[in-house]
């Protein structure tokens, strides 16, 4: 595990690295498959060196140090290399870090009002999904945010179609059915919005702002938020009580 970040890595120099940010409960890591499963599959797809996982899971388990707390593990590509080629590349780089738990109790019981955000994403296919460390859209849409008097904002590709909240994956529910955006061309494809996926029945979709007129429910969702309703989209309301009701089911 890397405690100082040398001058030449690429993760510092051009955001080439990935990373993943995990909630500890009760001194374990919660859904901790998933997030190995999502680092490896993305250090597959940016073509990173080979990588000691049973390394990087003990490097993680070890950062553990309070009962609830949060973890982050980033991975590098690696140091070296000068200029953008991934050429001469040392081995991958692994960060850990912890922070305290954010309370988001309230949140979950009262629920959230979400805008829409003026900053649309970049769409790039090949990027899609990851959750990689170029996050300059996100720094970009909080500063957004801290202008609105929303909780957080719903950001739509470049395309207009709806992909994500500023750091959470979107639920939508109309006529009985949950739907998520597919992100296939922007986003990043959350943990816990897989093990939702993994837990119920969802449709993935690609809307538009349109169809936010016909959605009675939605929710936000993160590893460490959990499912937080969304009470009010643009100053039209919706229902708590049937994400509450489904969050039980899936979370229980």
């Amino acid at each position: 595990m890397q405690s100082v970040i040398p001058a030449t890595d690429r993760s510092f120099n051009y955001g080439d690295g990935i990373f993943t940010t995990m909630q500890v409960r009760e001194g374990n890591i919660l859904l901790w498959p998933l997030h190995l499963q999502r680092l490896q599959r993305a250090a597959v797809q940016l073509g990173f060196g080979a990588i000691d996982w049973q390394g990087v899971e003990q490097q993680a388990q070890a950062a553990i140090t309070a009962p609830e707390q949060v973890i982050k593990l980033l991975l590098s590509r690696g140091e070296g290399g000068r200029g953008y080629a991934p050429t001469d590349v040392g081995a991958p780089l692994v960060y850990v870090s912890t922070s305290p738990m954010p309370d988001y109790r309230h949140a979950r019981q009262q629920g959230v009002c979400l805008g829409i955000a003026a900053l649309k994403l970049a769409v790039q296919p090949l990027l899609a999904g990851l959750k990689h460390n170029n996050r300059l859209e996100q720094v970009l849409l909080k500063q957004e945010l801290a202008g609105t008097d929303f909780d957080d904002l719903l950001v739509l590709d470049q395309q207009g179609f709806i992909v994500e909240a500023t750091a959470a994956n979107v639920f939508l529910h109309r006529d009985g059915v949950w739907h998520t955006p597919k992100l296939q061309r922007a986003g990043v494809a959350g943990v816990m919005r897989r093990h939702i996926m993994q837990q119920a029945a969802i449709s993935p979709v690609d809307w538009t702002v349109t169809e936010l007129a016909s959605v009675d429910a939605m929710f936000i969702c993160n590893a460490l938020m959990g499912i937080v309703p969304v009470r009010n989209i643009a100053g039209r309301a919706l229902a708590v009580s049937t994400v509450q009701q489904f969050s039980k089911q899936v979370l229980c």
